[in-house]
Protein backbone atom coordinates (compact mmCIF):
# COMPACT_ATOMS: atom_id res chain seq x y z
CA UNK A 1 0.00 0.00 0.00
CA UNK A 2 2.58 2.23 0.82
CA UNK A 3 4.25 1.81 -2.30
CA UNK A 4 0.84 2.42 -3.98
CA UNK A 5 0.53 5.74 -2.23
CA UNK A 6 4.35 6.67 -3.13
CA UNK A 7 3.53 6.07 -7.02
CA UNK A 8 0.23 8.41 -6.81
CA UNK A 9 2.25 11.17 -4.51
CA UNK A 10 5.34 11.41 -6.90
CA UNK A 11 2.50 11.50 -10.41
CA UNK A 12 1.24 14.76 -8.47
CA UNK A 13 4.37 16.27 -8.32
CA UNK A 14 4.79 15.16 -3.97
CA UNK A 15 7.98 13.64 -3.29
CA UNK A 16 7.78 10.51 -0.91
CA UNK A 17 11.10 10.25 -0.17
CA UNK A 18 11.55 7.95 3.12
CA UNK A 19 11.73 11.39 5.30
CA UNK A 20 8.40 12.01 3.26
CA UNK A 21 6.48 9.53 3.65
CA UNK A 22 6.28 7.16 6.87
CA UNK A 23 4.25 4.22 7.36
CA UNK A 24 2.84 2.67 10.79
CA UNK A 25 1.21 -0.75 10.47
CA UNK A 26 -0.66 -2.74 13.19
CA UNK A 27 -2.05 -6.25 12.40
CA UNK A 28 -4.65 -7.51 14.68
CA UNK A 29 -4.17 -11.83 14.64
CA UNK A 30 -7.30 -13.31 16.01
CA UNK A 31 -8.20 -17.46 16.46
CA UNK A 32 -10.26 -18.52 14.15
CA UNK A 33 -11.34 -21.72 14.06
CA UNK A 34 -9.00 -22.92 15.95
CA UNK A 35 -6.39 -21.68 13.94
CA UNK A 36 -4.74 -17.98 14.39
CA UNK A 37 -5.29 -15.79 11.68
CA UNK A 38 -4.84 -11.82 11.06
CA UNK A 39 -7.91 -10.36 10.82
CA UNK A 40 -7.20 -6.52 10.32
CA UNK A 41 -5.14 -4.25 9.03
CA UNK A 42 -4.73 -0.21 10.32
CA UNK A 43 -1.86 1.65 8.45
CA UNK A 44 -1.48 5.24 9.59
CA UNK A 45 0.63 7.27 7.13
CA UNK A 46 2.26 10.23 8.28
CA UNK A 47 2.92 12.59 5.18
CA UNK A 48 5.04 15.77 4.72
CA UNK A 49 3.82 17.56 1.89
CA UNK A 50 5.17 20.94 0.27
CA UNK A 51 2.83 23.56 0.66
CA UNK A 52 -0.37 23.97 -1.38
CA UNK A 53 -0.13 20.41 -2.55
CA UNK A 54 -2.36 19.35 0.30
CA UNK A 55 -5.41 18.60 -2.02
CA UNK A 56 -3.19 16.73 -4.22
CA UNK A 57 -1.56 14.51 -0.96
CA UNK A 58 -5.50 13.98 0.14
CA UNK A 59 -7.04 12.88 -3.29
CA UNK A 60 -3.48 10.37 -3.40
CA UNK A 61 -4.37 8.98 -0.18
CA UNK A 62 -8.22 8.47 -0.90
CA UNK A 63 -7.79 6.43 -3.72
CA UNK A 64 -4.38 4.61 -3.38
CA UNK A 65 -5.99 1.64 -1.45
CA UNK A 66 -8.49 0.88 -4.80
CA UNK A 67 -5.18 0.81 -6.97
CA UNK A 68 -3.18 -1.44 -4.47
CA UNK A 69 -3.12 -4.58 -5.65
CA UNK A 70 -1.65 -6.36 -2.32
CA UNK A 71 -4.78 -4.44 -0.61
CA UNK A 72 -7.36 -5.46 -2.58
CA UNK A 73 -6.37 -8.99 -2.77
CA UNK A 74 -5.67 -9.48 0.69
CA UNK A 75 -9.57 -7.60 1.90
CA UNK A 76 -11.06 -10.92 0.63
CA UNK A 77 -10.28 -12.17 4.04
CA UNK A 78 -8.39 -9.56 6.63
CA UNK A 79 -9.76 -5.76 6.96
CA UNK A 80 -7.60 -2.88 5.57
CA UNK A 81 -8.14 0.28 7.11
CA UNK A 82 -6.40 3.22 6.63
CA UNK A 83 -5.81 6.96 7.58
CA UNK A 84 -3.49 9.99 6.52
CA UNK A 85 -1.85 12.65 8.62
CA UNK A 86 -0.71 15.47 6.17
CA UNK A 87 1.71 18.08 7.15
CA UNK A 88 2.47 20.88 4.88
CA UNK A 89 6.47 21.85 4.75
Amino acid sequence: MTGTLAGALEARGIPSHPDKLVADVEGTIENVEGRPRITKIKVKYSLRIPKGKKAEAERATAIHDAGCPASQSVQRGIQVEWEGDITEE
